[in-house]
């Protein structure tokens, strides 16, 4: 009786896994074909505006005319200094609370309950801080630094939970075998720990530069609005996605600029990401194998 049981309900075994992994396949066929349809909207409305010269000249006639090579430079300083204080900060924060503080001591509690408020407040509450603190209460005014430290805030949330759950991800047997060898917890954690939770702490690098390179609301309170080519970080600078908003509801006949500058943010996120995921897989494989 046991063997019938077994030999009818393997089919049906066969059969929810196929379905699952269909319905799998289905979804990231999804996810895939909605960033290729994005993607072929921007080449068909923007294509044919891409060249050396729209990348390097500044923007004339409102954005009409010209290029975006102001617009580049100060999106890449923004992104440059709002990752250079959050990286620090967030990640040293997750190795503190995974490693070394008390799940459930009142510290730990505290500090991922500010992170859990902080990844819900809505961006341009983060703009009103940045403008009321950096802006004017440091007296930084409407600056790419102001824009920067601005984004390094909202970037917090991410970069700590997701380094965090990384970490708490590697299976305790790592930690007791290094312990066992003699290794200390700042050792263990730096040479064993954070190799394996490489891929998480990525995850949380990419979705950091994501959010931060589409950020307007944020932006508008802090970085501003001007155009022009930045030549300190206590100038104003427009970013990319300030850009295409202007473009495509203030400046009419912005259309094909719009397109054209959100084709380029797609690229430059996709360029960024690819060296990201690369440096990391190497940083990680180093690691392993030298240890």
């Amino acid at each position: 009786m046991y063997k019938q049981i077994g030999v009818t309900g393997k089919p049906n075994h066969l059969l929810r896994d196929q379905m699952i992994r269909l319905l799998i396949y289905l979804m990231v066929l999804c996810v895939s074909g909605v960033f290729l349809w994005i993607l072929l909207d921007l080449i068909h409305g923007g294509g044919a505006l891409l060249s050396w010269d729209f990348l390097t000249d500044v923007p004339r006639d409102a954005g009409r005319a010209g290029g975006i090579g102001s617009i580049l430079i100060s999106t890449l300083l923004v992104l440059l200094i709002a990752l250079l204080v959050a990286l620090p900060v967030g990640w040293a924060t997750a190795m503190l609370l995974a490693e070394f503080i008390p799940a459930m001591s009142l510290l730990g509690r505290w500090v991922r309950y500010s992170l859990q408020v902080l990844a819900g407040v809505p961006s341009i509450v983060f703009g009103l801080f940045g403008y009321a603190f950096f802006s004017i209460y440091l007296g930084m005014g409407f600056s790419i630094l102001s824009g920067g430290l601005t984004l390094a805030c909202m970037l917090l949330p991410i970069l700590v939970s997701t380094a965090e759950a990384g970490l708490r991800a590697v299976p305790e047997s790592y930690r007791l075998s290094a312990a066992a060898l003699g290794m200390s917890r700042t050792a263990t954690l730096f040479h064993l720990l954070l190799p394996v939770a490489a891929p998480a702490w990525a995850a949380g690098l990419l979705l950091g530069i994501g959010r931060a390179a589409a950020e307007t609301a944020a932006l508008m309170f802090t970085s501003g609005y001007v155009d022009r080519m930045p030549e300190s970080l206590l100038d104003s600078g427009r970013v990319l996605a300030l850009h295409i908003f202007d473009l495509s509801m203030n400046v009419p006949g912005g259309d094909a600029p719009a397109y054209a500058s959100a084709l380029v943010l797609i690229i430059l996120l996709l360029v960024i990401n690819l060296i990201a995921m690369q440096l990391i897989h190497f940083w990680q494989r180093r690691k392993l194998n030298t240890e």
